[in-house]
């Protein structure tokens, strides 16, 4: 709001201006909020603890409509706890309704979990490759009719560039979903890859995850960076941190019917591209279930 739009002061979250807008109007309205979890990589997104304290702070006279799966420690004074609003099948991957169930455990870390849940994702593949050509030729033997399979890689994927993955290449987002194959714009040529702001809400049939350096496996836990001129900087910063956790549950979200993951190798003669960093990362998916392209 404040460099687009002009608005200078502007610090409302998102929720709380969607709240403004609408509270504006005369006797009543209704505001239906889908809100995923791990869905926040931006700055003013905060899942839905954020719609619950624009509630409590600024519109206590509006009724809050909660399914009862919803945990939360933000009392709300007009609360109905209404069980029928908890979505629990995902329409998304209609060949793995666990799929997200299986990313939220990679994202926390549990490789043992995660595993066992990809032993339930029965004719949902799930791939993996230190070769992009192979993701690519894998991609292509999949894909049949009207089905779209396309490059996905976080906005911060710097050191994938080696790769020919240009995250700072912005793609035409209708022309990469919609465009068909002869087309170089499409994500069909396998090309450009579309990163988490470019793709969240939105799907594809068959995808290949680019990952890079910028979230891996630092002993037991994940650690989030960024890339700055030329090396890799710790985030400090919990929600920065989190919001690159969730670029990663997005892009690995967005298959609808089997995923290959693309771990590069690293370099000796390059130290934005540690080989023990990106072999921790390859070592931990491969225990959670996801098996090298033979």
């Amino acid at each position: 709001m404040q460099q687009k739009k002009g608005q200078l002061g502007f610090s409302m979250s998102e929720p709380e201006f969607l709240l403004s807008i609408m509270d504006r109007h005369n006797g009543w309205c209704a505001i239906i909020c889908l809100v995923g979890s791990g869905q926040e990589i931006n700055t003013g997104e905060a899942g839905i603890e954020e719609w619950l304290r624009a509630l409590q702070r600024s519109f206590p006279h509006w009724e809050a409509h909660l399914p009862a799966t919803l945990e939360h420690t933000i009392p709300i004074e007009r609360e109905t706890t209404a069980p029928a609003l908890h979505l629990a099948t995902s329409l998304r991957s209609f060949r793995a309704e666990r799929l997200s169930d299986f990313v939220g455990k990679v994202i926390e870390g549990d490789a043992e979990a995660a595993r066992a849940i990809s032993n339930e994702l029965t004719g949902f593949p799930l791939l993996i490759t230190r070769d992009l050509e192979a993701a690519r030729s894998w991609l292509r033997g999949k894909t049949r009719g009207n089905e779209r399979a396309g490059l996905l890689a976080s906005s911060n994927a710097a050191r994938l560039k080696p790769h020919g993955i240009f995250v700072k290449a912005k793609i035409e987002p209708s022309q990469w979903f919609l465009a068909p194959g002869d087309d170089v714009r499409s994500s069909h040529t396998l090309e450009d890859a579309a990163g988490e702001f470019d793709v969240q809400g939105l799907e594809l049939d068959w995808s290949c995850v680019c990952w890079d350096a910028n979230f891996r496996r630092v002993g037991d836990i994940w650690e989030a960076l960024q890339f700055r001129g030329t090396q890799w900087q710790a985030v400090n910063d919990q929600s920065r941190k989190a919001f690159i956790a969730n670029s990663y549950r997005v892009l690995l979200t967005r298959a609808r019917q089997g995923m290959v993951v693309f771990v590069p190798t690293g370099s000796d003669i390059d130290r934005t591209r540690p080989i023990a960093a990106y072999n921790d990362i390859w070592d931990f998916l491969v225990k959670c279930g996801m098996a090298p392209i033979a």
